[in-house]
């Protein structure tokens, strides 16, 4: 069986789950319920990043001890992941006893390949983004991503060789052109890594928060190293049965502000420690809201359930997979969400699934026919778009066959015929209807066990996706979707 592995990041327990953190964990999990229904072997992966000063510091905030505050907050994410429905195979946490252990195995690993040092490292840090960076990336003196202040630190500190793998990830970069992607941001990367690599700190000994450091207790892991180790620990290490079934993973699917963790440092830690690396870092765009960036940190951020309640979590899932391509950015517009709900979701699908079905509940004659709509079904150049990461082409596809569906109607007046032609029409739009509960699943999937409910049959695999007898046992429910005012 064909094996997919794929991960969202794992995020920062210092608030609930926001937009930002829901996006790529909704676009990960649409991929992953897609290759489960081509057959395959699907490892889903979500989970926590909870070690570190700025999980510290909020949970000094919040009056509780730092195991106690991430436990809370653990309880939410799951909470949110659930009513948006991802369907995640394993939760990773980074304060789990196995991950830490498995962490300073890792490390000792490097240590043996020669790639770590003692030594002093000074720079301006942000707190809130756990990054360290130099004077000149700094903007008027501030965080060049949040925009926060920053502080000096100087302290002692072990180093990774990073530098040491400088031609190894240029060659990784040649020989695997799909692992920057998307292409748009390859380049950056590319020339970067190409202008010459610095070895990096690699512990804190000011921070207690986080796995012990193997080679000097004093110190832990600095929190990136320690987070970017999730992908295999989460498998067992890389010795577990897991591991061996599903590494190397098939997609890392990040935000752009850490394609450079992911896409330089994670590689490099990877080769350092014997292990292959991933196949594909795929590093998604930004939502904005009034043009600036949405984000806890700047306080200008969306709360998904909240949104989902307003509209229905598969309102919201089909909003922000067809808003904007997933490399690309987009401004979040609650009236743009409004439109494509009524526009697409309320007067595409949701009227072609009620008025078929009203009209065949109503038919008293035999339901077959020839397959007159199939050749409208893209399948093919579908599962092209999912391979390529492109799931706004994906859907582009599925709503191309709904629309031929609606034109299909329109063309033929069932209205206006009866007996065998009329039975032939509502062969085309129930077999149709079927098809698109497969197709819509994936990214709607409510929406697709609904439609397959009132048809009376199970929701299928992309096998399926192919016109057969009707065999379904019709009990039209209610309308899909409600009109937003």
């Amino acid at each position: 069986m064909q094996k997919f592995y794929i991960t969202t990041p794992i995020y920062y327990v210092t608030d609930k789950p926001q937009l930002g953190n829901a996006y790529p964990t909704i676009a990960a999990d649409v991929l992953a319920r897609w290759h489960r229904m081509r057959g395959e072997d699907v490892f889903f992966l979500v989970g926590t990043d909870e070690h570190g000063e700025k999980v510290e510091t909020a949970a000094k905030a919040a009056g509780k001890q730092p195991k106690e505050f991430v436990d809370d907050v653990v309880g939410v994410y799951k909470d949110v992941w659930k009513r948006l429905g991802i369907s995640y195979d394993y939760f990773i946490r980074t304060s789990d006893q196995s991950h830490e252990a498995m962490v300073a195995e890792l490390i000792d690993e490097m240590a043996q390949n020669g790639d770590i040092y003692k030594g002093f490292y000074e720079d301006w840090y942000c707190v809130p983004d756990e990054t360290f960076w130099t004077e000149l990336q700094l903007k008027d003196g501030k965080c060049p991503v949040c925009g926060r202040p920053v502080k000096k630190v100087k302290e002692e500190c072990y180093y990774f060789k990073l530098s040491k793998y400088q031609g190894a990830l240029l060659e990784l970069y040649e020989k695997n052109p799909s692992f920057l992607s998307p292409k748009l941001r390859s380049k950056e990367i590319m020339n970067r890594v190409k202008a010459g690599l610095n070895d990096i700190s690699i512990t804190r000994s000011t921070i207690k928060w986080g796995v012990p450091f193997p080679l000097d207790k004093k110190h832990t892991v600095y929190v990136w190293v320690d987070a970017l180790f999730n992908y295999v620990t989460a498998l067992g290490g890389a010795t577990g049965v897991h591991f061996t079934e599903f590494w190397p993973a098939d997609v890392h699917l990040v935000g752009k502000e850490i394609n450079w963790f992911h896409s330089v440092i994670w590689p490099a830690l990877l080769m350092s420690s014997g292990i292959e690396p991933p196949r594909m870092v795929f590093a998604h765009g930004w939502w904005t809201a009034e043009g600036k960036k949405m984000s806890k940190s700047l306080g200008n951020s969306v709360d998904p359930v909240e949104v989902a309640n307003r509209y229905s979590v598969d309102a919201l899932r089909y909003f922000l997979l067809r808003e904007m391509p997933l490399g690309d950015d987009g401004d979040y517009s609650e009236k743009s969400l409004v439109t494509r709900l009524n526009n697409e979701l309320v007067a595409e699908l949701g009227n072609l699934v009620n008025r078929t079905l009203t009209m065949a509940e109503k038919f008293q004659g035999d339901i077959k026919g020839k397959p007159e709509l199939e050749t409208s079904l893209d399948l093919e150049g579908i599962n092209r778009c999912i391979d390529n990461m492109d799931t706004f082409g994906a859907l582009d596809g599925i709503f191309s066959f709904i629309r031929a569906a609606n034109k299909y109607v329109n063309d033929n007046a069932p209205w206006k015929l009866q007996g065998d032609e009329l039975g032939n029409v509502l062969y085309n739009l129930l077999e149709a209807s079927r098809v698109i509960s497969i197709l819509v699943y994936p990214f709607m999937p409510e929406t697709g066990t609904r439609i397959a409910a009132q048809l009376g049959v199970g929701v299928g695999s992309l096998n399926d996706c192919k016109f057969k007898e009707f065999e379904g046992k019709i009990k039209k429910g209610d309308y899909l979707f409600k009109k937003a005012v």
